[in-house]
């Protein structure tokens, strides 16, 4: 897949697969995000992506915050079975059981913390890593991701294997995998 889009713009190869993903990748991939709401938004989002490609849940992504009370922990964690049932009736979002219930699970967690979920994800940080040049020199999984997913299952979270872990760190900033051709790169 070639780095130069159609807009003439170099990215990394998936930002020009189609214009959702040039859009997400221009402005929002890699780009470092706080706050609460809004990590817990995308730790959701990452679980629900599990086993499915990205598009699909970008294009889902209103629908998924409209679902779940546009993420916020406090509101989703007193979700009830009736809830569950509604999002299982809900074509507008994947319609996962194991999913839905560990994203409630995860709102309820998130409740229970002694630190600010901001605090705790972006703890496994790397203060640096390597600027990969292609691709295939983006890990899928890191000794990071690996030690924020093991303490994620600690605190009861699900749903959050390194993997997913991984593809958190980079949709937040928490590491920058822009290969180096891309304009966003390092920045």
């Amino acid at each position: 897949m070639t780095l130069l889009g159609p807009d003439g713009i170099s990215r990394c190869a998936w930002g020009n697969s189609s214009p959702d993903y040039a859009e997400y990748h221009d402005k929002e991939w890699g780009v470092p995000l706080r706050g609460e709401q809004a990590l817990f938004e995308r730790l959701s989002l990452e679980a629900f992506q599990s086993g499915l490609s990205w598009i699909v849940i970008l294009r889902k992504r209103d629908a998924f915050r409209r679902a779940f009370a546009d993420f916020d922990p406090a509101v989703v964690a007193d979700f009830t079975d009736a809830d569950v049932a509604r999002l299982l009736a809900d074509a507008g979002i994947v319609r996962n059981r194991l999913k839905i219930q560990a994203t409630i699970r995860n709102a309820r967690a998130v409740a229970t913390l002694t630190q600010p979920l901001d605090d705790l994800l972006w703890s496994f940080a790397p203060e640096s890593s390597p600027r990969p040049h292609t691709m295939e020199d983006v890990p899928a999984i890191t000794p990071e991701s690996r030690a924020m997913a093991k303490t994620l299952k600690k605190l009861g979270f699900a749903f959050v294997g390194p993997t997913t872990c991984y593809a958190l760190m980079q949709a937040t900033g928490m590491v920058d995998d822009h290969v180096s051709p891309c304009f966003r790169a390092g920045g």
